[in-house]
This record gives C-alpha cells, sequence and structure tokens, in this order.
C-alpha cells in the first residue's frame, strides 16, 4: 500500500474542513474552516441472553450529613441615613435602537461587504487546494513514497496556514465592527441619560425585562430620534491584521444567542 493511500484520508479531511461553508456572526466568531463536530459512533447492540433471576437491587448510599447554618449574629443598628429619593421608572428597548440607527445599520453594511470579499477569497482558497490535492492524486503512480509524502505534508502545511489566514481576517473584520458599535454604545448612553433627565427619571429599566408597562413609560422612540440626529453614521475602521492577534474560538451554532 502507498504512503497516500494510507493518508489520502487525512488530506481529505482537512480539505473537507477547508471547504466548510463560511458562517459568520455579527457578534460572535464562527470562522472559517471549521470542520462539522464528528457524530458519536452508536454502541454495538449486544447479543439477547438467557432470562436469568432479578438481581438485587443495592442498598441506597448513605447520604452525607448537610451542615447547619450557624445563628445569624445580631448586629448593632446603623446611624440613620437619607432614604433614596422616590423611583421615577423609564423603560427602553436596546435592541430596538440599535435596529432602528442608521448609524448601526450602516456598520452592519461594511461588515457584510467585508465578510463578502472574504468568503470569494475563501473559495478562491478551497479551489486552489482542491486543485493541487487532485494533481499528487494524478501523479501519485510516478513517485517515490518518500516524493508522494513530502508532497502530502507540504498540501497540509498550505492547508492549515490558508486556515491561519482566514480565521485572522475574519476575526480583524470583527474587530473593526466592534470598534464602530463601540462609538454608537457611547453615544447612547450620554443619550440616554440626557432623555432621563428631561422626563425626570432617575430608574430606566431594559424593556425586555419588565413585564408589564404603560407607553407613557417608554422612551425608546424618543432615543432613536435623538441618537440618529446625533450620530447619523460612524466610520468603521479597516479590517487589520496585527502580528500576533488574538483569534476568538469558533462558537457552537447551536449556542448561540440572538446576537442583541
Amino acid at each position: 500500500m502507498s504512503v497516500f493511500t494510507r493518508s489520502r484520508p487525512v488530506l481529505f479531511a482537512a480539505v473537507a474542513a477547508l471547504a466548510a461553508p463560511a458562517a459568520f456572526a455579527q457578534t460572535s466568531s464562527p470562522g472559517y474552516f471549521m470542520p462539522p463536530a464528528a457524530h458519536p459512533t452508536p454502541a454495538p447492540r449486544m447479543a439477547p441472553t438467557p432470562a436469568q433471576a432479578p438481581a438485587p437491587m443495592p442498598a441506597p448510599a448513605p447520604q452525607p450529613a448537610q451542615a447547619q447554618m450557624p445563628p445569624i449574629p445580631q448586629l448593632p443598628s446603623l446611624p440613620k441615613e437619607t432614604a433614596p429619593p422616590i423611583a421615577v421608572i423609564g423603560v427602553l428597548s436596546v435592541p430596538e435602537v440599535m435596529q432602528k440607527s442608521t448609524a448601526a445599520q450602516g456598520v452592519q453594511h461594511v461588515i457584510q461587504q467585508r465578510q463578502a470579499e472574504l468568503g470569494q477569497d475563501a473559495q478562491s482558497a478551497r479551489n486552489h487546494i482542491q486543485a493541487e490535492q487532485a494533481h499528487i492524486v494524478a501523479e501519485r503512480a510516478h513517485l517515490t513514497d518518500a516524493q508522494l509524502e513530502a508532497r502530502e505534508q507540504a498540501l497540509r502545511n498550505e492547508i492549515a496556514a490558508t486556515q491561519t489566514r482566514f480565521e485572522e481576517r475574519n476575526q480583524a473584520i470583527q474587530n473593526s465592527g466592534q470598534a464602530a458599535l463601540s462609538q454608537i454604545e457611547s453615544e447612547l448612553i450620554a443619550i440616554i441619560r440626557q432623555e432621563a433627565e428631561a422626563h425626570g427619571m432617575n430608574l430606566v429599566l431594559h424593556r425586555e425585562q419588565v413585564a408589564l408597562n404603560v407607553n407613557a413609560f417608554d422612551i425608546t422612540d424618543e432615543v432613536v430620534a435623538q441618537l440618529n440626529k446625533l450620530l447619523p453614521s460612524v466610520k468603521v475602521p479597516p479590517s487589520v491584521v496585527t502580528p500576533g492577534m488574538m483569534v476568538n474560538a469558533p462558537v457552537d451554532q447551536g449556542d448561540q444567542g440572538d446576537g442583541q
């Protein structure tokens, strides 16, 4: 058996990983070239055994004794302080604000464009890798075992380097998007304070965490209007790969939230 025949599954697996579809999330880092998780092999069926008498049930394990909480100490009263003011409450939906923000929409458009370009480059890289593999397959009959192993190892190294390069580019795109969104978030905090003071509110809650409220409490639309007025757009910085940059581990798609 040739060296290529023995190690070909490794190369096929690597190219399959390189050909995995790109799945970029706005606030996550799935990355390119991550192969799908392997499905566990089902356990083999056991042959039926003759009927036997049921085994006696084991005695329940003794439960460890729970430690009792010590008695609550009696502490002296503290000096009286000024009572907090009466709560004047407002509610706000930050996801709705970001969805209606023209600046946030612009950031999303730029990031999607950069990810589309990255996807095109990734497809070109996949085509190149597959062509290299097909070339090795066509010439394997004319190569010695040492030559074949050297060609295969070079292809494996190229696949690994390509995967790393695209993961870093994807991370750079996410970093630039997050930098732009941070500008919007900073402005949003100042506007929320501004709107709360204008309404005499001293407590603003997330609308998604409130079971019931009346419309008079909600300042979402006013915050959106002020944000679009003061910050209609932001500039997304270039997506630059820096030496030694950290790449976030890919996130399982099943574990991702709404990304808000």
